[in-house]
C-alpha cells in the first residue's frame, strides 16, 4: 500500500504588500515546501523532479481551496486555545 501524502498550510503572510502563505508536504521521510499563490516547489528532500512537477500542479488545480485554508488560520486564536 502507497504511503499517503500529508499536507499543511500556514497562515497568511504579508510582505512588501504581497500576501502568500506556505504549503508542506510530506511522504515519509519525503518533504516538500511550496508557495502560494505562486504555485512552486521552494525547497525539497526525497523527491524526484517528476514528483515535484505534480506537487506544483497539485497547487495551481487547489489554489482556491489552499487560500481560503491558509486565511482560516488564526495563529494567536491557536496559540490562546485552553485545552
Amino acid at each position: 500500500m502507497e504511503e499517503a501524502y500529508n499536507l499543511s498550510v500556514s497562515q497568511v503572510f504579508r510582505k512588501d504588500g504581497e500576501k502568500f502563505a506556505y504549503v508542506t508536504f510530506t511522504k515519509g521521510n519525503q518533504r516538500a515546501e511550496g508557495k502560494i499563490p505562486d504555485c512552486k516547489i521552494l525547497s525539497y528532500e526525497g523527491f524526484e523532479e517528476s514528483e515535484i512537477a505534480q506537487l506544483e500542479i497539485y497547487m495551481k488545480l487547489e489554489l482556491a481551496n489552499l487560500k481560503k485554508m491558509a486565511a482560516g488560520i488564526d495563529v494567536m486564536r491557536a496559540f490562546m486555545k485552553e485545552e
